[in-house]
């Protein structure tokens, strides 16, 4: 496993997302996750499966410090009061005291950051997480939200896969000394008829999903949370740490990008020039 240490956090790099699990199935899922050696899970509360995750994690027997766990608030409950009232629901459907990342699911244009940013601390501060941070933030955001906060944000979590230069994003993350977790990691199974990433991963005896999951984990302070609704492939996805990709490999990932590459686009979310 590989890990980011972030102000005295390990964080494993990997971690099982769960989006477009039913409850049942993230039960299934995660727990099987955990027997594969995943310790890092992802959720939401748009996901609608917290009681699910919370299930699976009971069931893998795992015990609490020996798992990350990431849940997000969805855009709806930004206003403080109801950022609050949130996630103390969501810490009931997990069945858990504290998650150990909270984060903000998308930008709200509609509710002032100077509104959310100190309702999200003060659920830091009243030990509801352990770390915070933000998801799908642009750069202007980002700033915006580090100048706001009095509390160190760990993440901005971000759509990021080899269709799609996140560099931008990535290097504003740095400068704040924040991590990125990729989501969409394998952008919705397009590696897979990708004749770049099959030749490098013949010669690795690997997968294109393989090579791209693993030319995330070489990337500095990247982390990522590719979702999968089969045992099979949750552990083919965790097969990625007994090879490395050498620079020119990296390089040749790197020029895949292109100006579409990007998949998830919702009607809701803010438009911004460099949105994450």
């Amino acid at each position: 496993m590989i890990y980011r240490n972030w102000q005295g956090n390990k964080i494993p790099a990997l971690g099982f997302g769960t989006y477009e699990l039913d409850n049942a199935a993230a039960t299934k899922m995660v727990a099987e996750a955990a027997k594969i050696g995943y310790r890092h899970f992802d959720t939401a509360q748009m996901y609608h499966n917290e009681e699910g995750v919370g299930q699976g994690l009971k069931a893998s027997g795992l015990a609490r410090d020996d798992y990350f766990l990431t849940t997000k608030i969805w855009p709806d409950a930004f206003q403080s009061g109801d950022l609050q009232t949130s996630v103390v629901e969501s810490l009931r459907k997990l069945d858990l005291d504290h998650v150990d990342l909270l984060l903000l699911h998308w930008p709200n244009e509609d509710v002032s950051l100077s509104e959310t940013i100190p309702a999200l601390n003060e659920v830091k501060n009243l030990g509801m997480t352990r770390l915070i941070g933000i998801s799908n933030f642009p750069t202007v955001l980002v700033d915006k939200a580090i100048n706001l906060t009095n509390v160190p944000l760990t993440v901005n979590q971000v759509e990021y896969h080899p269709y799609i230069n996140q560099t931008k994003v990535l290097e504003n993350a740095h400068s704040h000394d924040m991590l990125m977790t990729a989501y969409c990691p394998i952008a919705r199974g397009a590696v897979l008829k990708d004749e770049t990433l099959s030749d490098i991963g013949d010669k690795h005896c690997k997968s294109a999903v393989q090579v791209t999951l693993r030319w995330l984990m070489q990337q500095d302070g990247v982390m990522a949370i590719p979702k999968s609704g089969s045992p099979k492939n949750a552990a083919a996805n965790f097969d990625i740490f007994d090879f490395e990709l050498t620079d020119e490999e990296m390089t040749k990932i790197d020029e895949l990008a292109k100006p579409d590459g990007r998949l998830i686009d919702p009607d809701f979310a803010p438009k911004w020039d460099d949105a994450a």
